[in-house]
């Protein structure tokens, strides 16, 4: 079985490094951004199975990177992950309009990130 293709989007550092560590520790094939235009880009050229993105970040916010995402066909029915700041958090409404799989508060813990990840990629995708 091929490794499963993660890009993982937040513009601090130390948040990437541990997600990226947990999940290649755990068989995932790991891709970086620091901001949501380079996941953007990262997500067209790498065609990963699952993002994970910050909700604010500089270029791109998350929300934005997942509206620009989801207009490619492609990229439709991808599972995403959104992890928030406390305080932001994320309406049903726009999560459902989105088809956001999952949000997460910050802190979190790598290993609860990873049953999440690990939840939705296992899931059949809907088309």
């Amino acid at each position: 079985m091929d490794k499963r293709k993660v890009v993982v989007a937040d513009d601090e550092v130390h948040i990437v490094q541990v997600v990226a560590m947990k999940l290649r520790n755990n068989g995932f094939d790991v891709v970086t951004a620091e901001d949501g235009a380079q996941a953007y880009e990262l997500c067209l050229s790498e065609k990963p199975d699952i993002l994970i993105t910050d909700y604010q970040m500089p270029q791109m916010t998350g929300i934005e990177l997942i509206e620009k995402i989801r207009q490619d066909e492609q990229f439709t029915s991808m599972p995403i992950i959104m992890l928030t700041a406390r305080g932001f958090a994320i309406d049903d409404q726009l999560q459902g309009k989105l088809n956001i799989s999952r949000c997460l508060s910050k802190p979190f813990s790598p290993k609860e990130l990873l049953g999440h990840v690990e939840d939705v990629v296992s899931q059949p995708v809907s088309k």
